[in-house]
């Protein structure tokens, strides 16, 4: 019986990321050093496997794995546990780590429980089979990235000023990082996302939509709901930039974003028709 690499290194990696985030989530409750330097070696080892499940995938396939919502949730998770690792090394902060990592073993989970459809290789669809689509799906799911880190660290931010401002202590709360620092590494997340994701989603998808259909623009669903979440994020931006807008107002905006996010490639996909509509099949 033949072996689908691909699909036992995406198992690989799933049980691995599962691993990871319970080792995260373990040190940021009992902050022992091993525990946190195991979780950094898992998270390294999770990283690497799901790279090796895109590398598989790429030769099983004949084209770049970005054709199908398993191939691109798959190339989501890659992305986004680069970018975690690159703040942990980086900030030395790994307690972040239990939050980010379960946002990506949530993917992996969704990943995991699309019908098999999803994982069989299928012949590429002719709109499909252009180096613009290849490039359009690679940047935007950067700046999606982006956007699930600075959700993560939204999220923890809520968390750290509600018991920063009640001057309340817990030991979990203690052990994150100030709400300040929180709120700029969500700021930074989104910013260098947002560039990627105008470059991906925008640019480069009215570019391959030029090739593939004939138009830049024809307010196709999916391309209505990435400019509804460039808007999101753009307004983020602006209104950081020109008034200041920091702490709560900036969290809730972040979070309301990724909402965006999902739905533009999940729900866009499963329940709005159009020309995206390949990636649900």
């Amino acid at each position: 019986m033949k072996v689908i690499m691909s699909l036992l290194f995406f198992d690989m990696a799933f049980w691995f990321y599962l691993a990871t985030m319970i080792l995260y989530i373990g040190y940021w409750i009992i902050k022992k050093e091993w525990l946190g330097q195991a979780s950094t070696v898992l998270a390294i080892i999770s990283t690497f496997a799901i790279f090796m499940m895109l590398i598989f995938r790429t030769k099983e396939s004949g084209h770049a794995p970005f054709s199908n919502l398993y191939e691109s949730m798959s190339f989501f998770v890659w992305i986004i546990s680069i970018a975690y690792l690159v703040i942990e090394f980086r900030y030395k902060i790994k307690v972040v780590g239990a939050f980010v990592m379960s946002i990506a073993f949530i993917a992996m989970l969704a990943t995991s429980m699309l019908p098999y459809r999803f994982q069989d290789i299928q012949p590429l669809n002719p709109a499909l089979q252009s180096i613009w689509f290849e490039l359009h799906v690679f940047s935007a799911f950067i700046g999606y990235a982006g956007f699930g880190l600075a959700l993560g660290m939204a999220v923890m931010y809520l968390i750290k000023a509600r018991f920063e401002e009640s001057k309340t202590s817990h030991f979990l709360i203690d052990r994150l990082p100030p709400s300040a620092i929180l709120d700029e590494l969500s700021y930074k997340s989104v910013a260098w996302g947002f560039v990627f994701f105008t470059m991906g989603a925008l640019i480069l998808g009215a570019v391959w939509a030029n090739k593939a259909w004939g138009t830049y623009w024809s307010w196709d669903p999916k391309e209505t709901w990435s400019l509804i979440t460039w808007f999101v994020y753009a307004a983020y931006l602006h209104a950081r930039v020109t008034r200041g807008w920091r702490g709560k107002k900036a969290a809730y905006v972040a979070i309301f974003g990724f909402l965006s996010t999902v739905f533009l490639y999940w729900g866009v996909s499963f329940v709005l028709p159009g020309l995206h509509t390949y990636a649900s099949q």
